[in-house]
């Protein structure tokens, strides 16, 4: 693969990642109600399950999913399920306001397994893949599943390293709201978050 080749894709990636979407929306909540660690294990679980998908899609697994359309509903009400029932653990929090204190590693290995289930249970996720990847391959260079592969790790490199960011500045934000009116409802306004990620996927059509 040329350089260009990998530049435009790191390009493309970088803006597909900041576009407001299910994972930075679902890091930005965990940064905000607990802290950086929390959003940085939280995206570090994400970019696990991204290996999956985009193995898949290497694989040509996410093709069978978008062709069943049973098990594409399958996927995508359970992750639906699971986000709402996030939500709800959120809403029964709604009275202890901001926790910014530095996390246990039970918490953190939890978040981690949040972050993996999350994106697991989201299956526009691989058809996001096979329908991005094929489009900055150099199909006469040969080796396609390796090129393929190149570019998710490119993708997963990157992803980190945005959530990472993304998730110091909304601890900032975090720190700045945690004595004030709208700290003491941090975890309503999770919930609200992840409520509306498990409306879109549970409305998401396999195209």
């Amino acid at each position: 693969m040329e350089i260009t080749q990998i530049l435009s894709f790191l390009g493309a990636a970088i803006l597909l990642t900041l576009a407001p979407g299910p994972d930075i929306l679902f890091v930005i909540a965990q940064s905000l109600s607990r802290g950086k660690a929390a959003g940085i294990v939280t995206a570090a679980g994400l970019c696990t399950g991204l290996v999956v998908h985009i193995s898949a899609a290497v694989l040509g697994i996410s093709a069978a999913i978008y062709r069943s359309a049973l098990l594409f509903s399958a996927v995508k009400y359970m992750g639906a399920a699971y986000l709402l029932y996030l939500a709800w653990r959120s809403f029964k929090e709604k009275g202890e306001g901001l926790i910014l204190q530095r996390s246990e590693y039970k918490a953190l290995k939890s978040l981690y397994k949040k972050g993996i289930f999350m994106n697991l249970l989201n299956p526009k996720v691989s058809l996001f893949f096979l329908a991005l990847l094929p489009q900055f391959l150099n199909a006469p260079a040969g080796n396609v599943p390796l090129q393929m592969f190149l570019l998710g790790a490119v993708f997963l490199v990157q992803a980190l390293a945005i959530f990472a960011l993304v998730s110091i500045f909304a601890e900032k934000i975090g720190s700045l709201l945690q004595h004030s009116p709208i700290g003491k409802r941090m975890n309503i306004l999770k919930g609200a978050i992840f409520a509306l990620i498990g409306v879109q996927i549970a409305f998401s059509k396999n195209h």
